[in-house]
């Protein structure tokens, strides 16, 4: 098990890449902190990751409360002593096309995609620079790479999230703190469910490989680079997109 030992904290947890990366993470033996909006999603992912045998424990919080992310960090501490992983996964979408975004709807997607980033790492920051030890794992995204129609809010978020990336990995790399993010693609997950099946095989024409990923096909990713076997990766946007930018 290639995270035995290790204290995780997945944000964004109750679902889709989330919920497949706290399992997956429990599966290789890391102690999960799953946080999530969703009560009930939070426990079921919680009891599935204890099922496999490791400690879990739900946190049902807004990440862009700062209060509310301090208390749960304090929490972990005072369980396990230690913050080995962190996934900032958590993220939401509010699309429309420049001239229609309201205010709102770009405030919103950068609080959650952008800020909470940025408050959930560095309430962990320190502990895991007292360590000497530790990985921060951020969700950026293709959109984030290439931009996207109808999307200035979410682009501008995990285009934000690869600065965090490229300059955490300068700052926290020579103090043992590797910081990486990974940029999916089209992923078959609950946020492409109300899409109309036409525009899903429009999508899937797209990908070289012929197909929507797989959550759990993130989720090995995020296990491998949370892992010691990526001891030497820092810095990196890592795509999972079946070749689609190719």
């Amino acid at each position: 098990m290639r995270l035995k030992g290790k204290v995780a904290i997945v944000t964004g947890a109750g679902q889709g890449i989330g919920a497949a990366t706290a399992l997956k993470f429990a599966r290789e033996g890391a102690s999960i902190a799953v946080c999530d909006l969703n009560a009930e999603a939070v426990g079921v992912v919680e009891s599935a990751c204890r099922e496999v045998g490791v400690q879990a424990h739900g946190y049902v919080l807004d990440i862009a409360n700062r209060d509310a992310v301090v208390a749960m960090i304090g929490d972990v501490i005072a369980r396990h002593g230690r913050i080995d992983v962190l996934v900032n996964n958590a993220g939401i979408t509010r699309d429309a096309r420049l001239q229609k975004m309201t205010l709102k709807q770009f405030d919103d997607v950068i609080d959650v995609n952008l800020r909470a980033v940025f408050t959930v790492t560095q309430a962990v920051a320190d502990i895991m620079v007292e360590q000497r030890a530790g990985v921060v794992l951020n969700a950026s995204s293709v959109v984030g790479l290439y931009g996207n129609y109808g999307q200035t809010n979410y682009a501008a978020s995990k285009f934000g999230v690869i600065g965090f990336t490229k300059t955490w990995s300068r700052e926290l790399g020579p103090k043992g703190v590797r910081v990486n993010a990974v940029a999916p693609g089209f992923i078959d997950t609950p946020i492409l469910s109300t899409m109309p099946d036409e525009v899903l095989q429009k999508m899937r024409e797209q990908v070289p490989l012929g197909r929507l990923g797989h959550a759990e096909e993130v989720a090995n990713v995020y296990a491998f680079l949370a892992s010691d076997e990526a001891s030497y990766i820092n810095g990196a946007v890592l795509e999972v997109t079946g070749g689609l930018t190719l």
